[in-house]
């Protein structure tokens, strides 16, 4: 204990200079959002290089999971083109979901996490790439999160299993929409709340992005309905979903450009205004 005493004594010029420092960096980084944004952008290059690497080494082990997860997405897909009398008739990615190749950046999950209320991903694809904040993320089952920050080659993303996240959705066999959040509990499941009891539901409906929504497609895959119950208080539905995606299990991922965003966004302000 005298020699840590002693060396703080011997030391404490240093040390009041870096306490200072930090304190100063500290306070500039929270006041300016330029170098907020310089340090955001910085965190998430330096620990997507880690993830990255982690990563690597994770995958390797885990080779004939993924070997046998590729062989059965094989076989489901031999399965539709020997069940398909013209293959001309197979549906491409743009018409499957309006959505063209050129807009689509595919990417791959470095790291996740699902066991906290306020879940993130890491993916190895950044703004070098045309990523930017707020656009979709999905996978071959459907939606994954939202972009949140990126920097040169990394991009963080907001994932559907985070409480602060709204997404606009709906049932497929209908226009009946509600907003999309997640409760906070179990990862299998998010919560579609404000359906209106007009509509007609049951256990097993898809539920899909409605068109209100200017960061994902309408009609992109996310859950089924499990269970049904009813607000008290506003008489709305409150809808559990099984959600598509094992979200504890992600690879790769397809980040989707909106070009009508922007437009959309600034079209609402300028009525605001005019208001």
């Amino acid at each position: 204990m005298q020699q840590i005493f002693n060396f703080i004594y011997k030391n404490s010029n240093r040390l009041l200079f870096l306490l200072l420092l930090g304190i100063s960096l500290s306070l500039s980084i929270q006041s300016h959002s330029y170098h907020r944004s310089k340090m955001i952008s910085s965190a998430n290059f330096v620990s997507g290089t880690v993830y990255e690497k982690i990563n690597n080494v994770r995958e390797y082990f885990n080779l004939r999971t993924q070997n046998d997860a590729l062989a059965q997405e094989n076989a489901k897909l031999r399965s539709l083109l020997f069940n398909t009398k013209d293959t001309s008739a197979i549906p491409k990615l743009d018409s499957l979901k309006g959505i063209k190749p050129d807009d689509i950046i595919v990417s791959k999950v470095i790291h996740n996490t699902f066991n906290t209320h306020e879940n993130y991903l890491t993916i190895n694809s950044g703004s070098f790439q045309g990523v930017k904040s707020d656009m979709g993320v999905i996978n071959s089952l459907g939606i994954v999160g939202i972009i949140d920050n990126t920097s040169s080659n990394y991009s963080t993303v907001i994932s559907i299993l985070n409480i602060k996240s709204q997404i606009n959705a709906k049932l497929k066999k209908s226009n009946h929409f509600g907003s999309l959040g997640w409760d906070g509990k179990s990862t299998g499941f998010v919560q579609l709340t404000d359906v209106p009891r007009l509509a007609s539901i049951r256990k097993g409906d898809t539920i899909v992005t409605g068109g209100q929504s200017v960061i994902f497609p309408e009609n992109i895959n996310i859950g089924t309905i499990d269970r049904i119950k009813i607000d008290n208080q506003t008489h709305y539905y409150t809808i559990e979903v099984k959600l598509f995606n094992d979200m504890t299990n992600l690879g790769h991922v397809y980040i989707i450009k909106s070009k009508s965003r922007d437009e959309i966004i600034n079209l609402e302000k300028k009525e605001e205004k005019d208001e």
